[in-house]
């Protein structure tokens, strides 16, 4: 009986349970919900590529649940952009439910064919997500900016293998430029009609030059790269108004100033270069000069956000003006495997926010004869950073050549405890090798005073007494105008720049 008593008391309260109204949804009137965004802007994307994915977030601001007769994008089927609503992808979207006070996310990517839309190099593409209900409809704008680019990968085979390039006995994947290519004619001219995005490593062949325009954008796909061959040349010539680009092809914010999205520009062994009026940013190595022939010339070159190097020789012929670097993960120059270096008027600092890191290296690696650093001079440069010693330097042997020479320049040198101050090759009070050059012992001594050092703005400002105008005029008259273009003739600074009121943005 007792138990006849509990099944009868179970079913009573599933009924009681089956009668209640709690989980039945309304359809929503179009006036409850409430958006994270009223417009949800994607950013600038190029043609074909996939976006990143983009968050809206969706609020039911009522006290009932409610059921949204229809959730779906403006151009409905024909829309470029993508949906995923309640872990559903697509573009349509029927009964969503959503209970009461909840909230829900809806996901938008989109990729864009601008061939498709328009003749134009850029185009602002729109729609909307449409929230409709039986007497009134809520939207969400969606816009996103395309760019046209010329497309520059390797080849694929038929068995599904890639063009390959051979690199120190190595195959990586990449292809060579070609002048008379059948889809972009010639390759080896890069202007500023368009930017140019790389996939795997584009090489310039032997005997070949790749001229690069003023204003030309050039991005690198992950583990992609620019190389030059043996007796191949590059010749990158921008101006101050229209500097060439190197970077990496993610265009969100969030990857602005992400070291290491990309390789490097590489200048193998016997080839040749000049870079004047250029940013590369966001690589591995910013540019890696390897047994160059004849003088690599870099003038107003500016290189951020290297993981390893920003600019590294190695057995390297370099002449650098108005060169500035920061923010690599080793260091912003490295002068390695010996060779010949000459940087007049240029800013050698590193912030970035890892230890052992510094802004100058410099090593004849094993002492041979073959990897003697020819010359190591520094003009009116200032060698600074966050690091204790932004000075590094290694001579292998008693008897190698290790012709330095730092000429009224800056070097951030603290070393606290004394333990190489003072000895060779750190004597600065050697004038053979240190002449008129400003040792900072502390961090705030001789201290430059950079723009914003996080942003890359390495302008020093009026507060740097210690430095401004006690340049050597021989030197600044080799190079009369610093990077932006100012003359520095009168009354020359140490650096790339000449000095700017603390408060100009």
């Amino acid at each position: 009986m007792k138990f006849t008593y509990q099944i009868l008391t179970l079913f009573f309260i599933l009924g009681l349970i089956s009668c209640r109204n709690d989980f039945d949804f309304e359809t929503s009137s179009g006036t409850d919900l409430r958006f994270s965004r009223d417009t949800v802007y994607l950013d600038t994307i190029f043609s074909n590529i996939g976006s990143s994915t983009y968050t809206l977030k969706v609020y039911n601001t009522s006290d009932k649940d409610i059921k949204i007769p229809s959730v779906k994008l403006g151009k409905g089927e024909n829309s470029n952009f993508r949906l995923m609503v309640d872990g559903v992808a697509g573009k349509i979207f029927n009964n969503v439910e959503l209970l009461a006070k909840d909230s829900m996310y809806i996901f938008v990517e989109t990729t864009i064919d601008i061939q498709s839309l328009s003749n134009q190099k850029e185009f602002l593409y729109t729609d909307k997500i449409e929230f409709s209900s039986e007497s009134n409809s809520q939207k969400v704008e969606l816009v996103t900016l395309v760019k046209d680019a010329i497309f520059l990968y390797p080849q694929k085979f038929a068995d599904g293998t890639k063009e390959t390039l051979p690199l120190d006995g190595e195959e990586i994947e990449g292809f060579f430029l070609d002048e008379n290519d059948p889809i972009n004619g010639n390759e080896l001219i890069w202007t500023d009609d368009k930017p140019y995005v790389i996939y795997g490593y584009a090489a310039v062949p032997s005997n070949k030059t790749l001229e690069i325009n003023a204003g030309a954008q050039i991005h690198f796909h992950d583990n992609s790269g620019l190389l030059v061959a043996n007796n191949g040349n590059i010749n990158a010539v921008g101006s101050i108004q229209n500097p060439i680009n190197f970077q990496d092809d993610r265009l969100e914010p969030g990857f602005e100033d992400v070291p290491g999205q990309w390789g490097t520009i590489w200048l193998t062994v016997g080839s040749s270069g000049n870079f004047e009026n250029a940013i590369i940013k966001n690589a591995t190595i910013g540019l890696l000069i390897n047994k160059n022939q004849g003088t690599v010339n870099l003038h107003n070159l500016q290189v951020y956000n290297a993981s390893d190097f920003g600019i590294l020789g190695r057995a390297g012929k370099i002449r650098g003006t108005n060169v500035v670097t920061n923010n690599c993960g080793q260091a912003g120059l490295g002068c390695t495997f010996g060779g010949n270096y000459h940087f007049i008027q240029s800013t050698f600092a590193n912030y970035w926010n890892k230890p052992n890191q510094t802004s100058v290296v410099i090593d004849n690696y094993d002492g041979t004869p073959e990897f003697a650093i020819e010359q190591a001079l520094f003009q009116n440069c200032i060698i600074y950073g966050s690091s204790s010693e932004s000075l590094i330097m290694n001579n292998q042997g008693s008897n190698n050549v290790f012709n330095i020479k730092f000429d009224n320049s800056l070097i951030k040198f603290t070393d606290y405890s004394n333990q190489v101050f003072g000895t060779y090759p750190y004597d600065f009070n050697n004038s053979t090798y240190f002449s008129n050059c400003l040792i900072a012992r502390t961090p705030q001594q001789y201290r430059p005073y950079f723009k914003n050092t996080k942003k890359n703005q390495m302008m020093i400002t009026d507060k740097s007494i210690d430095i401004i105008g006690i340049g050597n005029p021989f030197f600044a008259q080799q190079v009369p105008f610093d990077l932006l273009g100012n003359s520095r003739l009168s009354s020359p600074d140490l650096g790339a720049y000449q000095n700017i009121p603390e408060s100009q943005e």
